[in-house]
């Protein structure tokens, strides 16, 4: 098995490698054009660190492997919420002052339901990825409108962030073309090397490719969102940390999976066991941020504990009912009948508590 292993590894990295690279030399070029570091952020950065997603699913989507193509998305918007802003909020609690944030976890709950909708048929053809991708264009145009009305405090969160590479570094259009190029190159590479590794792991374990796509595809494509989110949290950048996760997760349905379906032969075929159980399992998980609206504009320590084990629940139950064990029935009852009302429980406590304070301003970033 030690081959698809190296290949996995060698294509994880050269997909972070090439994001990082593409992030980097688009930012630049954005930045120099005169295009404001808000701007950049909410838009080059947050897709730009979802572009190896957007590598996997194309490159799998095109040579027929569905599974791991739609895995890859749904797999991908999981983690980026219950790990990555676990992990975040875990390291530093995140106070929001974003309104883009708050206005994005809505966005996100109406387009995962779409997405099923789209899905309730077994597949997801041309003509919804079509639909899905038009969607992308209408959203970067609404973040454009929007962040003209954004509060001052999260726009110089965002110029400390990034205009440290206006302010201190000369315009290098040729550099930074290149470095936009050499970064494309390695995603297409890296992914071709990602998907044969976990076709050819998928068939050794004897698991499906679909639990392949939602683990270990997932978790790799979504390296870059780790870091970037992350790395902001300590840097007391909670806006970028929050807003680069979220934002991904909708560039993950409406590009990445917009684009995988158009150019997919006949689209992208959609699994019954994802349509049954991940798929809502998505959305759930997206309501699950609302917090962010509800509890005084911040997910706290606490929160991100909570989606931290969220999410090794959930990647336990893939794992245990991919290998037919039989622990996996028990998980799936405690999760449905004990840990998903409870959950539902206390945000509905928190809607009524907010709801009965009235409207509350959120809380400037320190």
């Amino acid at each position: 098995m030690s081959s698809p292993v190296v290949l996995f590894v060698l294509g994880g990295v050269l997909l972070v490698g090439g994001a990082e690279l593409l992030v980097r030399g688009a930012s630049r070029l954005a930045l120099a054009a005169g295009i404001t570091p808000l701007v950049v952020g909410l838009t080059v950065v947050a897709f730009g660190t979802s572009s190896p997603e957007l590598a996997v699913t194309v490159s799998s989507a095109f040579t027929g492997e569905a599974d791991v193509a739609l895995g890859n998305v749904v797999g991908s918007n999981i983690f980026n919420i219950l790990f990555i802003l676990g992990l975040a909020a875990l390291l530093r609690p995140l106070v929001v002052a974003q309104q883009l944030v708050r206005l994005d976890v809505p966005l996100l709950i109406g387009i995962s339901v779409l997405v099923l909708g789209l899905s309730l048929d077994g597949r997801i053809g041309r003509l919804d990825g079509a639909l899905l991708f038009l969607g992308v264009l209408g959203y970067v145009v609404f973040l454009l409108w929007l962040s003209r009305r954004e509060r001052p405090e999260v726009v110089d969160e965002y110029d400390q962030a990034l205009g440290v590479v206006a302010g201190t570094s000369r315009p290098r259009p040729i550099v930074d073309v290149l470095l936009v190029v050499a970064g494309l190159g390695l995603l297409v590479l890296g992914s071709t090397w990602l998907v044969t590794a976990a076709v050819e792991t998928a068939t050794r374990l004897g698991v499906s490719e679909l639990v392949i796509g939602l683990t270990i595809v997932a978790a790799g494509t979504s390296l870059p969102e780790v870091a970037t989110s992350v790395l902001a949290a300590v840097r007391g950048e909670r806006d970028i940390a929050v807003g680069n996760a979220v934002g991904s997760c909708i560039f993950n349905l409406l590009a990445v999976l917009g684009l995988g379906s158009l150019v997919a032969p006949e689209g992208i075929a959609v699994a019954d066991g994802a349509l049954t159980f991940d798929l809502p399992i998505m959305i759930a998980v997206a309501i699950a941020a609302l917090p962010v609206l509800f509890t005084g504009y911040t997910i706290s320590r606490a929160e991100g504990a909570v989606f931290l084990a969220y999410y090794v629940a959930y990647t336990s139950y893939l794992v245990l009912d991919a290998t037919d064990h039989g622990a996996s029935a028990q998980l799936g009852l405690a999760m449905v009948w004990f840990v998903v009302p409870l959950t539902v429980l206390t945000l509905l406590v928190g809607l009524v508590r907010a709801l009965r304070r009235g409207p509350q301003a959120p809380p400037a970033v320190p």
